[in-house]
């Protein structure tokens, strides 16, 4: 689970064990979310809680991390930029949270802002049921 590191940060174990777990995750996690899959195997206890936050709030401050929250709960989600972004299509009954192949958004053109308003980020999420929770409920 070693990964090319970005330039431009003191590359701590702490700091790549966040960045391993980002890089790996199928959609974005909370902190609390990132605690819990390092505590399973921290054998030291080396990890708190805070430290997760700290090294989070560095990965921000390098732009390494995108801070949004998930609309349906307000938790504060976290996922490392890639160079584009994901929305998601969140099920009702099971929670999970399926990324969107692509951005409907991505070809928009709003001449009605003209130069007076610069768009720099969006969030979408589509709310319905997965195939097993739509089956289930037959």
């Amino acid at each position: 689970m070693n990964h090319e590191y970005p330039q431009g940060i003191k590359w701590t174990k702490q700091r790549k064990d966040v960045y391993n777990i980002l890089h790996d995750a199928a959609e974005p996690l909370s902190a609390q979310q990132i605690y819990n899959q390092i505590a399973k195997a921290d054998e030291d206890g080396s990890y708190a809680p805070s430290t997760i936050y700290r090294i989070l709030g560095a990965f921000e401050e390098k732009g390494l991390v995108r801070k949004t929250t998930w609309m349906d709960d307000s938790t504060v989600v976290y996922e490392l930029k890639r160079g584009g972004h994901t929305h998601y299509a969140v099920c009702l009954t099971c929670h999970k949270r399926v990324p969107l192949r692509s951005c409907p958004f991505a070809h928009i053109h709003f001449p009605e802002t003209g130069d007076d308003f610069q768009i720099t980020e969006h969030k979408l999420e589509l709310y319905g049921y997965c195939k097993e929770c739509k089956n289930a409920k037959k």
